[in-house]
């Protein structure tokens, strides 16, 4: 498996080694140790998540406050989505910042999303079914968002806006300005 880091600091792009033939193919997804060691720290993942969505489907940007900050490694079972994180570790060199890279089921790359993030995705094939593996259990209290569109940000989605689906929630986030909660870059939220 190739990790790539990414323009910010903690960001991978993860690219398995695909064996194929006339049968089909044969792809390893995860291993911990090469994980690990990639990552230069310990995530114990907890639990898979799994969603289905249509073309213009926008989730994001969402991440969660510690105790309950939420690592995520996400990949593309079929489809292909525009996957985006955000930096929202005050303090760091890249606050503001955010990674995007397209996910698909035919180019099999994975993004690891550390703790300090908002994540999210937009759907650019007609549907796409999206996996992701979090390091932490789901808590309504601690769930929190980033506006998508914040002109701060300035993320290209790839699609018109108009052309978004999104839910009640994820259109009422606040700008990256008025976020009352981040993660601070001096503080090991693994520890």
């Amino acid at each position: 498996m190739k990790f790539t880091p990414q323009k910010i600091t903690d960001v991978l792009v993860l690219e398995p080694l695909v064996h194929g033939d006339d049968r089909g193919y044969f792809v390893e997804t995860f291993r911990q140790d090469l994980f690990e060691a990639a990552v230069g720290h310990r995530v114990d993942f907890v639990q898979d998540n799994e969603s289905k969505s249509s073309k213009g489907v926008l989730r994001g940007l969402h991440f969660q406050l510690a105790p309950h900050a939420q690592s995520k490694l996400v990949r593309v079972i079929d489809g292909r989505v525009l996957d985006v994180a955000v930096d929202i570790r005050q303090g760091s060199d890249t606050f503001g910042h955010y990674v995007a890279v397209e996910l698909s089921a035919e180019n099999k790359k994975q993004m690891f999303v550390p703790r300090g993030f908002a994540h999210g995705f937009v759907v650019l094939s007609d549907t796409a079914t999206f996996a992701y593996k979090v390091d932490n259990y789901y808590s309504p209290e601690c769930d929190r968002g980033l506006a998508f569109a914040d002109p701060a940000l300035a993320i290209d989605w790839q699609l018109p806006q108009a052309s978004l689906l999104l839910s009640e929630k994820d259109t009422k986030q606040p700008l990256l300005a008025e976020l009352a909660d981040c993660f601070d870059v001096n503080v090991d939220y693994y520890a």
